[in-house]
């Protein structure tokens, strides 16, 4: 039987593989479970570091790492611009930083300004191969068609006041009720959370019915945001919910045997959820300094800049002329928190983990290979990420992934010069003063919120490329490959 010549991208956002399966298996996720049985499952697809959705939007969507895309963090200090950008933490951080500031910075410039131009999002792969691409809210969406900011309904001129220039999108594109390529009927309120999910598969079943597109990338948020209000554990409800709006897309093409002759689907999530006991407060740690405030008022006398990231975080060190002495301060002060997990940054030609009194120096080539293919140089204490070596195999489960996405992320041109991997159970307070103490967060290098489900139907023997892990970075080429490209889109 030939693969389905269609493809549906769904992304739950947050979602955690055993919650995934409890939904499934207690009968409450009826459409992911046929999914899962038609198709192949993962439980071990490790998300990008810091886990947080920008980060990994950016690298689902490009199939890089940040050292490529460039997208940091959630929280990021703009050496060029010299300011903070904020993505929405939390509606606190983002008063203070300003809530146009923010919106344009999440709206507009994620895509256009801080997504590096040298790599290519899979809306602009598909599309420069004339297939027709859709998607609904996602903070990723650039491709090769221009869209206009809607404005046929009250939410839409509202948005208008502030979202006022055109995007680059796929060919039919979605996003709340600022961007819609054609009218549909579906309205999202703005994107507020409990709606987009609905919004989605309002969108998406029309699109079917339809029959617009060969890809569609068919988003459901609502599962991270009610995680964080009520902890991981709690998922089977929203789970459920996003379950009920991709029902909508199986049953708008005419049901599961007909739906999938037509569409192979791959359903995953961005990175999942850890439980939060304790908050993080950035400010108190590094008291000692001399911190960038959000208004940037006398940014002169300012030593470093703060960026939490739910549970990670970075340091900026400001000072020119003293990096190589502020650098080690940073260090020293973030380790003596029992709240950080890890600490990270670049020495030389290599990397640091470091964790307690331990330190694992690191950097790719070598003689130890990991789960992925990658092979690394590689001197200190293993045990710094919960290692083990194996015949020259390198084994981290607590920590998946470790060396290449710490790797990648201090690469990032637009990261601080130390990271901070949260403790589980810990998070750091955003710039707002919130942490979701009760509830869930992301972002930490554990596996607790790093290891994503994965499903894939409609693929024919689909593998992780090179090794035994699977990555969100599989995502983009795996995609291309269904629809005959090569990894230059041709």
């Amino acid at each position: 039987m030939p693969a389905p010549a269609k493809l549906v991208l769904v992304v739950i956002d947050g979602m955690k593989p055993a919650m995934l399966e409890r939904a499934a298996h207690s009968g409450q996720a009826p459409t992911l479970a046929m999914l899962m049985q038609r198709g192949m499952y993962s439980d071990q697809c490790v998300a990008a570091y810091p886990s947080v959705t920008p980060v990994c939007a950016a690298t689902i969507a490009t199939g890089v790492g940040p050292d490529r895309h460039r997208i940091p963090a959630m929280n990021w200090y703009h050496r060029e611009e010299a300011r903070y950008v904020e993505y929405g933490s939390s509606l606190s951080a983002s008063r203070r930083f300003g809530i146009s500031r923010q919106l344009i910075d999440t709206v507009y410039n994620m895509n256009r300004a801080h997504l590096s131009p040298d790599v290519e999002t899979v809306f602009e792969m598909l599309d420069d191969a004339d297939l027709r691409t859709a998607g609904t809210t996602y903070l990723m969406y650039r491709g090769r068609h221009r869209h206009e900011v809607a404005r046929d309904t009250a939410l839409s001129l509202l948005a208008s006041t502030v979202m006022r220039h055109p995007v680059m999108g796929p060919r039919e594109f979605f996003y709340a009720d600022i961007f819609a390529s054609r009218r549909t009927g579906c309205r999202s309120q703005l994107g507020m959370p409990g709606v987009r999910d609905r919004h989605t598969g309002c969108v998406g079943a029309h699109l079917v019915e339809h029959q617009l597109f060969d890809f569609l990338l068919f988003s459901l948020p609502d599962n991270d945001a009610y995680s964080h209000r009520n902890g991981p554990h709690a998922q089977v409800a929203s789970i459920s919910e996003a379950d009920r709006q991709l029902e909508r897309l199986v049953h708008a093409g005419g049901g599961p045997d007909d739906f999938l002759s037509d569409h192979a689907v791959i359903v995953m999530a961005d990175h999942s959820h850890a439980s939060v006991e304790q908050a993080i407060e950035l400010h108190e740690l590094f008291g000692e300094f001399s911190v960038l405030a959000p208004s940037g008022r006398r940014a002169g006398d300012a030593e470093i800049a703060l960026c939490p990231s739910q549970r990670s975080a970075m340091v900026y060190a400001l000072e020119a002329r003293g990096h190589s002495e502020l650098v080690p301060r940073i260090v020293e002060c973030a380790l003596s928190s029992s709240g950080v997990d890890m600490v990270m940054w670049r020495d030389g030609a290599s990397a640091v983990i470091a964790r307690g009194d331990a330190r694992l120096h690191f950097a790719p080539g070598g003689d130890v290979s990991d789960l992925r293919g990658q092979r690394w140089l590689v001197q200190g204490e293993l045990d710094v990420i919960d290692g083990r070596l194996e015949e020259g195999r390198l084994y981290c489960e607590a920590y998946p992934d470790a060396l290449a996405r710490v790797w990648s992320a201090l690469n990032c041109p637009n990261a601080g010069e130390v990271l901070l991997s949260a403790a589980p159970g810990y998070e750091f307070a955003d710039w707002g003063g919130v942490a979701h103490v009760g509830g869930g967060a992301h972002g930490s290098l554990h596996r607790s919120d790093s290891l994503a489900p994965l499903i894939v139907t409609g693929i024919p023997d689909p593998r992780p490329p090179g090794g035994e892990q699977w990555s969100i970075a599989d995502i983009q080429p795996l995609i291309g490959a269904h629809f005959g490209l090569g990894e230059d889109g041709t």
